[in-house]
């Protein structure tokens, strides 16, 4: 039978996805854009567009594919289980049972009845996935962590995804292995809340220290750690553990001190600044980006100016810039809400903000030699990253997932151009 999936939000779902894909090819199921037996819709709640979006998703799948199985999972499901069991859906889940998503599907088509299952338990075991090889990816992505206790007063996802919990330590190590001697040569260890991993007294930093002893494997990046995860445990890891990309993606989300108290977040400006002026005595060239909510509930102009300057005083290299949304059933929900022609201003201020920002960043990089490793070929240039997040786009066609030394030539509307030195193997083109 045919199947596909539609995966909407964090790279916590692409890895659920990658794993469902995996499990259902291996159970003799072939993946197919058209016309398939069953359609997976993987959903996302961090917005209420996400939400929007899932559901406008799921509606379609089921309008246009009328004989398919629908499979419906995740965080949008999750957080609203009446708007998807209105729609008919054949296997509905929140976000338990993705492990178990080919013994579903058999027992539907076996018994020819509709399942829905929701755990409302927020103490939760680590639901095990072990993902062999990424198809759609020269990076792999491994989820190691899953759940959120912080309980910011804007966000849903601890109400969704339940407490924080970890991937056996033991069994992420052999699972990185497989990825690696299956020629994934950087993995990005992602979570909901990366940083609080813990296995049997094992954390991050131990994680990183281990897993850099897998000789062929060349990077490890982190896809998000909040800034009070960043102990002098790990900043030490950091700074004499080469393998450790150089870059940290660190959310902020106010750059307002008032705000942040009304966010519930467990820092303050100074806290923040200060942990990165360490980072960049350790490493001076490393890129650090941000999220950044704009127009949550009490912010007036004074906050956001206070906003604004901050990221220029930080220097991010890229902001990833979120209009604040609603989200009922959370503190801030009950709070006096911003405008949102308002909150519309302020987010296209710091996305131009964010602009310069990355540019002034990549500039640096002109006529240095930077390690790329290639992961596409779009017809006139192979694209890569270098280990600080720099999209780099060399002329011609080049080997994939192959690690080039190149020179940065130039830059234009934030991409770097770059022209190949050497690689560990024979370049075709150019």
């Amino acid at each position: 039978m045919k199947f596909k999936i539609i995966t909407l939000g964090c790279k916590v779902n692409t890895y659920e996805s990658e794993y469902m894909l995996e499990s259902l090819i291996a159970s003799g199921y072939i993946y197919c854009e058209e016309d398939p037996d069953i359609i997976i819709v993987n959903t996302c709640s961090v917005t209420n567009m996400a939400d929007s979006k899932s559901l406008k998703v799921v509606r379609r799948a089921r309008r246009e594919n009328p004989n398919s199985l629908i499979l419906v999972c995740g965080c949008s499901s999750q957080n609203n289980p009446e708007k998807y069991q209105e729609l008919g859906i054949d296997i509905l889940l929140g976000n338990r049972k993705k492990s178990e998503i080919v013994a579903l599907i058999e027992d539907y088509f076996k018994n020819n009845e509709k399942f829905i299952y929701f755990d409302k338990n927020r103490k939760l075991d680590f639901e095990d996935m072990q993902v062999k090889k990424f198809t759609t990816h020269t990076r792999a992505f491994l989820k190691i962590q899953d759940g959120c206790n912080n309980f910011c007063s804007y966000c849903v996802i601890p109400y969704v995804r339940g407490d924080v919990r970890s991937k056996d330590f033991t069994k992420t190590i052999k699972e990185v292995e497989t990825l690696v001697n299956n020629n994934h040569k950087e993995i990005v260890l992602t979570g909901i809340h990366t940083g609080s991993y813990n296995s049997d007294g094992k954390d991050l930093s131990d994680l990183l220290i281990e897993l850099s002893k897998i000789e062929e494997l060349e990077r490890i990046r982190i896809s998000s750690i909040e800034i009070t995860e960043l102990d002098d445990k790990f900043l030490d890891v950091l700074k004499n553990n080469s393998k450790i990309c150089d870059h940290l993606h660190i959310p902020l989300q106010s750059g307002s001190d008032n705000i942040l108290k009304k966010m519930n977040r467990k820092y303050d400006k100074k806290y923040y600044y200060e942990k990165i002026k360490k980072i960049r005595e350790i490493r001076p060239d490393i890129s650090i980006t941000t999220d950044a909510i704009v127009g949550h509930p009490y912010e007036t102009d004074l906050d956001f100016i206070e906003y604004l300057d901050f990221c220029r005083e930080i220097a991010f290299s890229k902001i990833h810039v979120f209009p604040y949304s609603m989200r009922n059933g959370t503190a801030a929900s009950l709070m006096p809400q911003v405008p949102n022609e308002i909150k519309k201003k302020r987010a296209h201020e710091l996305i131009e903000l964010s602009k310069t920002l990355e540019d002034d960043y990549i500039k640096r990089f002109i006529k240095t030699k930077q390690l790329v490793i290639t992961e596409e070929y779009n017809g006139e240039y192979t694209i890569g990253f270098t280990s600080n997040y720099i999209k780099v786009y060399l002329k011609g066609e080049y080997l994939l997932n192959m690690e080039y030394l190149c020179v940065i030539e130039k830059v234009e509307e934030n991409i770097a151009y770059g022209v190949v030195l050497t690689c560990n193997t024979n370049k075709i083109g150019l």
